[in-house]
């Protein structure tokens, strides 16, 4: 009379694998944003109990003061070169003038300092961001 079939499983088709795979590099590829500053100096950022994110990061710009070497002097960097206190007003300059206007209205520099940098290394940048009416100043900690 009637026989039973056997029923098997139907194999899996993989000839979209690669598609969604290359589908998926490329959305990482696009979305991931990579480090454009080759950091020279050496810092060890403060804790801090009060940390918060910045919001825009477009309109962020670093300040690196920390290290270069053995001989205990501090340095500051700006992008990917060593600079001095007198350099700032036309690095800022030049950082407003890549930024959209609503990113230059937002800017923010953020001072990512050595917690060991005396203080008046920091209130000579200070007076340089101010003469350069960069008046929103951010210091980086990690949180404690």
């Amino acid at each position: 009379m009637f026989r039973k079939r056997r029923q098997e499983v139907p194999g899996l088709n993989t000839a979209a694998l690669p598609d969604l795979i290359f589908t998926v590099l490329f959305f990482f590829m696009i979305v991931t944003h990579m480090r454009d500053v080759e950091l020279k100096v050496r810092y060890q950022l403060p804790q801090g109990t009060e940390v918060q994110k910045l919001a825009h990061k477009s309109a962020v710009v670093h300040i690196y003061i920390g290290k270069t070497g053995n001989d205990g002097e501090y340095s500051l960097q700006l992008n990917n070169q060593l600079a001095t206190i007198d350099d700032i007003r036309d690095f800022l300059a030049e950082e407003r003038g890549r930024m959209s206007e609503e990113d230059q209205a937002r800017m923010t520099v953020s001072i990512k300092a050595d917690r060991d940098v005396p203080m008046g290394v920091i209130a000579d940048v200070k007076q340089a961001l101010q003469q350069s009416f960069a008046l929103k100043i951010n210091y980086s900690a990690t949180e404690k």
